[in-house]
């Protein structure tokens, strides 16, 4: 069973950043990928950025160059570090891990004011 651990959500004016912190209990080079998803309320989760085992990224287009995803194999984490932050960013942050099967973690809370 693979555990997913989110933090570092929490509430931020707009302009403002965060680091979100996702902690596996599994080897994360053990996944094919990792990512980070949103959902806002009323709204479908979508996609936020993902990171392959070999360093690959990929960004939502409303998140590209304010974004940033890494991963530490060293510590089995993968981070996300969000700048810039608008009101239309606030969600439910979720970590995701595939590996044939999917993981997901519980959940962050982002808040952005305006």
């Amino acid at each position: 069973q693979v555990q997913l651990v989110e933090s570092g959500g929490g509430l931020v004016q707009t302009g403002g950043s965060l680091r979100l912190s996702c902690a596996s209990s599994r080897r994360i080079f053990s996944f094919s990928a990792m990512g980070w998803y949103r959902q806002a309320p009323g709204e479908q989760r979508e996609l936020v950025a993902t990171i392959t085992n070999i360093g690959n990224t990929k960004y939502a287009d409303s998140v590209k160059g304010r974004f940033s995803i890494s991963r530490d194999n060293a510590k089995n984490t993968v981070n996300l570090q969000m700048n810039s932050l608008k009101p239309e960013d606030t969600a439910v942050y979720y970590c995701q891990a595939s590996s044939g099967l999917n993981y997901w973690g519980q959940g962050t809370q982002v808040t952005v004011s305006s």
